[in-house]
């Protein structure tokens, strides 16, 4: 196979879905994993390689003449050029199908590069003999998906596209079919499409991610960081948060339900003659996802500490938070109790080389290391969050090893473990990769989905937007 490059490419698969400036480059003797979650456009990138969709702009060069799909749409197709056939019987003659040894050998004259020996031998290596002279259309679905995989490879194609080849097979059938591609992939260039990650052959060598029609990231199997990020990515895309419950002993006094979160009123904060905030009036209550933007110096993080208790002018202020009037004898660490925080400054100074594990269970002892002896209950639900975020693997490894993306995950994943009221993320994407900020972003979703905390998260990218906030509140830079 010859360099596939696809640049700038657009296309519309009806009126339902669209693939936008797709660039991607296959080499030679590379094979792809194309994975992402549902409706993302896994099958339509690998369906433009078989010419499919209708292309709106961009190129693609470097395809091989002959390029074999299997796909769940191209079964369709095949059953229903099958299913014809009863519409063109005359005289009420029922017609029985092509047969399956036919449907195998359809290439055979047409293509001088068709491997009859191969056929001969996958036939016994799926033991298909007995259904040689049956009826295609009367086969199981995966019969009908191992006679169009076997189809595919014999005709020796340029370039294989396999989407979802296991579903619908046995476990026997999949492991032989992991056996045959393997025994392949030095003759033919594959592209697979899965969902799952843990069906992925051991001889894929690269890894494209898909999300919403766009090509976010390509990532090169033996690249191990990036690797494992797009492998924790996707699991927490496609994971259902189920939130690790917690002893009930460590949960604060319950809220009256009719009261809000937090009530600001006609709020001013000022440092010497610089007015930085000026009559603002918000109201958080229980259940509504907020992001707070704002320029730089429009005083996002004061807002914030005024919140929390950490900022001095708290108390000359009208502020009732978790059924508290500020200013009446109230302590900060009865506020704190309902609120977990994440922020940069929080990670700049989380500098410790306790376990994963550790760095997790400090969350509910609101401490910055581990100075006392935790408890099996603790344990066992970090564990849990541990396994949410696809580090199970790595319980015992030392926070300050980690990535900086992973570090922001984990650190999320303390300040969620002892289930605030409210939750506060103070621009949690800044200073990550793009993967990473995906990872975040992505963990950020299940928590809004979760239902049991109210999130107020602090940015000012458009781009980081969480389908799961609906209310916004926007500050303005008051000049001094």
């Amino acid at each position: 196979m010859n360099k596939i490059i696809v640049e700038n490419y657009s296309a519309e698969f009806g009126e339902s879905f669209t693939l936008s400036n797709i660039n991607w480059t296959l080499e030679t003797n590379q094979h792809w994993v194309i994975t992402g979650t549902n409706g993302s456009g896994k099958s339509a990138l690998s369906a433009i390689l078989a010419g499919a969709g209708e292309k709106t702009s961009g190129s693609i060069t470097g395809l091989p003449e002959r390029v074999e799909l299997v796909s769940f749409e191209a079964q369709a197709e095949l059953i229903e050029r099958e299913l014809k056939k009863d519409d063109a019987d005359i005289m009420d003659v029922i017609s029985e199908g092509t047969p399956v040894r036919e449907i195998l050998e359809e290439g055979k004259n047409d293509n001088p590069d068709f491997d009859a020996d191969l056929l001969e031998e996958l036939i016994g290596k799926f033991k298909l003999e007995h259904m040689l002279e049956r009826s295609f259309r009367k086969l199981s679905t995966g019969e009908t998906r191992k006679i169009m995989l076997i189809r595919a490879l014999v005709n020796k194609p340029g370039l294989v596209i396999l989407d979802e080849p296991f579903d619908g097979l046995d476990v026997d059938s999949m492991a032989m079919l992991n056996e045959l591609l393997a025994s392949q992939v030095d003759t033919v260039p594959m592209v697979l499409v899965l969902n799952r990650f843990d069906e992925m052959p051991n001889f894929i060598t690269h890894v494209a991610y898909m999300d919403k029609g766009q090509l976010h990231h390509t990532v090169d199997v033996n690249d191990k960081q990036a690797y494992d990020n797009l492998y924790q990515l996707l699991h927490l895309k496609t994971t259902d948060l189920e939130v690790p419950e917690t002893d009930d002993s460590d949960r604060p006094p319950a809220l009256n339900p009719e009261d809000p979160l937090v009530r600001l009123s006609n709020i001013k904060v000022a440092y010497a003659d610089n007015q930085v905030i000026d009559g603002l009036d918000w109201t958080i209550n229980p259940g509504e996802h907020w992001q707070l933007s704002g320029p730089n110096g429009s005083g996002k993080t004061c807002l914030l500490n005024l919140i929390t208790g950490d900022h001095p002018q708290c108390y000359t202020n009208d502020i009732f938070v978790f059924g508290m009037q500020r200013g009446n004898g109230e302590t900060i660490w009865q506020i704190k109790q309902y609120i977990g925080y994440v922020s940069t400054a929080l990670q700049w100074e989380y500098r410790v080389s306790i376990s994963l594990r550790n760095v997790i269970i400090s969350g509910f002892h609101d401490s910055i290391g581990m100075y006392t002896k935790s408890s099996d209950k603790e344990k066992q639900v970090a564990d849990q969050w541990l396994q949410l975020l696809g580090m199970q693997d790595r319980a015992d490894q030392p926070y300050n090893q980690l990535s900086f993306g992973d570090q922001r995950l984990l650190l999320i994943a303390r300040a969620m473990v002892k289930h605030p009221t409210l939750l506060i993320l103070d621009e949690p994407c800044l200073g990550l990769d793009d993967i990473n900020r995906q990872l975040v972003l992505a963990l950020i979703e299940k928590i809004c989905a979760s239902g049991e905390t109210t999130v107020l998260y602090v940015n000012h990218h458009a781009e980081d937007q969480i389908s799961g906030i609906q209310n916004y509140k926007q500050l303005s830079k008051l000049e001094g």
